[in-house]
């Protein structure tokens, strides 16, 4: 009983790994109707943005619960190298929130990337 439990424990917490959350994950862009924006999120740690052209991503990590999205923003004539955190709150084959102080942002799959 006590391998049946650990083996599934350890596939609940694989499962919640790199796999899960690489692909593309949009959201729509709010006062902008049929608009999305968001990120791709590619094996081995490589990022891109999705219509986002001011924030650039460029690399992401998972440490955890952990998502840090890593890149470039740029704007008014400057570029400035950025890090960001975010605690994945959920996570599915369909299904991406994360929340960054008392903000939380939804994410949807998107099989086009």
């Amino acid at each position: 009983m006590r391998n049946i439990f650990a083996t599934g424990l350890f596939l609940l917490l694989v499962g919640c790994g790199e796999q899960e959350l690489t692909g593309a994950w949009i959201q729509p862009i709010p006062g902008m109707p049929g608009q999305t924006q968001g990120f791709l999120l590619e094996k081995g740690g490589r990022a891109e943005s999705i219509n986002m052209h001011t924030l650039l991503y460029e690399n992401w990590k998972k440490n955890g619960d952990v998502l840090t999205l890593e890149g470039k923003s740029i704007g008014n004539g400057q570029t400035i190298e950025f890090s960001e955190e975010y605690r994945i709150e959920k996570v599915t084959a369909e299904e991406l929130v994360l929340k960054k102080g008392e903000n939380k942002s939804i994410f949807f799959r998107h099989q086009e990337y």
